[in-house]
């Protein structure tokens, strides 16, 4: 069977002045999880439209196509094109989750919520000639996954090709957050075995990793066994977690014995009223400045993310958010417009207050205003968004947020951090589109060590560098 699997360029990765390079980091995972399940006699193929351009003069049996809210549109074209061709199309992720019905006109087979227990049920409803036209996952686990196709990754292609998933989901339930709705029907927080992320961990190459769970800290117990698993490999690795998780006594520390060197930290707002509306409980009368200077002591860096027009917000939030994030020292961080996605509270509470603007799902990328504001204009919403980004990191923002660090070393690591991620986008393209991005990769391990040399020889334990044998992370198909 020829398989042809499709992650489509999200809307607002197709800037024809260039491609930032958040688009080249990570390779699609979830695919390449799928493609585990197939026959070795399969041909398979990943296509990623972030990367590469997609040929589409081809004739594959079988096309799978994963589906976001700002790549719907493109999704959905692609879709109908193979299906007029005779291709039996499967389309899943968030956005065919949250709105079935939609996907289900493009489609021969859906999938809602995680496929590791859809897809091994489709795969043989297909070889037995009677596959469903929709599969909804009920049973949740990790147990028993088979090797993620890696082989079919070109690495040259992506920043950080030692991208990991060791969990699903989330154990908070935000209002905001697509999550809830793509796991409904079952557990919405669960884990891999420690051995079996420590085994996937073992057998990547080099020595940087980008965990990509929602939040790796979610279930203390298994964070702090994989973070004693990991300590003595020699990686240098980045994640996402919570202040209530940083403020946790313990383990911080174990994760930075590991190698944890940059966390994503989920502020979303600096007004605390903001934080009950959204339900955003993991937050409220948590001590922001002080989990800051935690990371910070023990040699993390820090990526803020914040949301801008919750209701508690007016036109004074942007300069009052940039300022306090420039003032703690944080080295980047990510802006967003709260945006209402399919099948969140949210977006229940937006539509039943008659507050939604359109559908346009190109414009649900956190970068436009899709809903009518409480407290100030769309357009002071969209334009103070706009405004955040270029004040926090001008020259003078990133070199007064660099002078927060007590050492030169610490300044200096600040620096290039902040400016490789936004001040050289221009020259980012250029080395995107040269299929070169992979040879940044030892200048961001060298800003994440703090200018420590890096150890000989790959991550593993044992020292010998060996293998790129497929992880054991799965998918959200």
């Amino acid at each position: 069977m020829r398989v042809k699997m499709i992650l489509p360029a999200l809307t607002e990765a197709t800037s024809p002045l260039f491609r930032p390079i958040k688009y080249a980091l990570f390779p699609p995972l979830g695919l390449a999880t799928l493609a585990g399940y197939l026959d070795p006699d399969d041909e398979v193929t990943i296509v990623d439209e972030h990367v590469q351009k997609i040929d589409t003069s081809d004739e594959p049996d079988l096309v799978v196509i994963q589906v976001y809210i700002t790549s719907a549109r493109r999704a959905y074209e692609l879709a109908d094109l193979y299906r007029a061709r005779g291709a039996h199309v499967c389309l899943g992720g968030l956005h065919v989750t949250s709105l079935p019905q939609e996907a289900a006109r493009h489609a021969d087979t859906i999938f809602c919520g995680p496929g590791e227990d859809t897809w091994p049920r489709f795969l043989a409803d297909l070889r037995a000639g009677r596959p469903a036209r929709r599969y909804d996952s009920t049973e949740r686990t990790l147990a028993g996954l088979p090797p993620v196709r890696r082989d079919l990754i070109d690495r040259s292609r992506y920043l950080v090709p030692n991208s990991i998933v060791v969990s699903r989901g989330c154990p908070h339930v935000c209002d905001f957050c697509y999550k809830e709705a793509f796991f409904a029907g079952g557990k919405s927080f669960y884990t891999q075995a420690v051995d079996a992320a420590l085994a996937e961990i073992d057998r990547l190459p080099g020595r940087h990793l980008y965990f990509l769970d929602d939040h790796l800290f979610g279930n203390a117990r298994f964070a702090t066994a994989l973070f004693e698993g990991m300590r003595g490999m020699g990686r240098l690795w980045q994640a996402a977690g919570t202040v209530q998780a940083v403020l946790r006594p313990g383990l911080l520390e174990k994760a930075v014995e590991a190698g944890l060197r940059s966390l994503f930290v989920g502020f979303e707002t600096v007004n605390a009223a903001n934080l009950a509306e959204q339900r955003k409980w993991q937050n409220i009368d948590r001590d922001y400045g002080a989990a800051i200077r935690r990371l910070h002591e023990h040699g993390v860096m820090v990526n803020g993310s914040f949301v801008f027009g919750m209701d508690h917000d007016d036109a004074s939030v942007f300069d009052r958010t940039v300022e306090w994030a420039i003032g703690q020292g944080i080295e980047t961080a990510t802006f967003h417009i709260l945006t209402p996605y399919p099948g969140t509270r949210l977006y229940e509470r937006m539509a039943k207050a008659g507050r939604l603007l359109h559908s346009d799902w190109d414009l649900y990328d956190t970068r436009h205003v899709v809903f009518e504001p409480s407290r100030m204009t769309a357009r002071q919403l969209e334009d103070g968004y706009w405004r955040a980004y270029r004040d926090f990191y001008r020259w003078g923002s990133i070199l007064r947020g660099a002078a927060t660090k007590p050492t030169v070393a610490g300044r200096l690591r600040h620096a290039a951090y902040a400016a490789g991620w936004k001040k050289f986008e221009p020259l980012w393209d250029l080395v995107i589109r040269a299929k070169q991005v992979g040879r940044a990769l030892p200048f961001l391990e060298t800003v994440l060590a703090g200018g420590l040399p890096s150890r000989p020889g790959g991550g593993n334990r044992s020292g010998d560098g060996r293998g790129v044998t497929p992880s054991l992370s799965g998918s959200r198909l």
